[in-house]
């Protein structure tokens, strides 16, 4: 099955097409810094791929924490992809790719991954990395800003979006759609673009979309 990965949830977006047949598994992708239209990224990977719209059978999107609108614009793309062509669905977290993208590193570690949440505060969660492996040992939450400055200030590994511009002693890293498209050939829980909602732990107004009308 050949499988569309759209992540937007940073600066750095990224769409990667791969396919669980073929070698490579990774046909095309596109990872770019800045606003580009999310069609624009996706008709890019197709034909670095090689692919048409049709041959794609399923959608993973990543979910955030992160840029809002990035988020929203991605499930948005996916939800009308389903609408016109009866695609599957699927969502990971943003921080859970990222874990995963260093565990493909091979170097283990003990990783607080953060995302600016905006308001001084920042998205944190805890990970335990082996080569090949991740495990969440704190949830994802909500810290102010002095919190992860103060696991910067202890010597921590602090990794996350534009974090080596914003705390002395953090790593940037990105979550990577090649990395999310892999996450789900491994993953079968599809869902329907009604089900997709961004990862976003305060209150908001979010809109889903309603659920598939069949008009005979």
């Amino acid at each position: 099955m050949k499988i569309l990965a759209v992540e937007f949830s940073s600066e750095h977006r990224g769409v990667a097409v791969l396919d669980d047949q073929a070698d490579p598994m990774v046909m095309g992708q596109i990872c770019e810094q800045g606003g580009r239209r999310a069609l624009d990224l996706v008709e890019r990977a197709l034909a670095a791929a090689q692919i048409e719209r049709e041959e794609i059978g399923a959608i993973v999107v990543g979910l955030g924490p992160g840029s809002y609108t990035g988020i929203r614009g991605a499930i948005a793309l996916a939800q009308g992809w389903e609408l016109g062509r009866n695609v599957k669905l699927l969502g990971i977290s943003s921080v859970e790719c990222m874990a995963w993208g260093l565990a493909d590193l091979g170097e283990p570690m003990t990783a607080h991954l953060i995302i600016d949440a905006q308001r001084n505060e920042f998205y944190l969660a805890k990970y335990d990395i082996t080569p090949r492996a991740c495990l969440e040992v704190e949830a994802l939450r909500l810290v102010p800003a002095e919190h992860v400055q103060r696991l910067c200030e202890a010597g921590e590994q602090v990794l996350g979006p534009e974090a080596a511009a914003r705390f002395p002693g953090a790593r940037n890293l990105f979550p990577q759609a090649t990395m999310l498209g892999r996450m789900a050939l491994e993953r079968s829980h599809y869902v329907t673009g009604d089900k997709l909602e961004p990862i976003y732990l305060r209150q908001t107004d979010y809109k889903k979309a309603p659920p598939r009308r069949i008009i005979s």
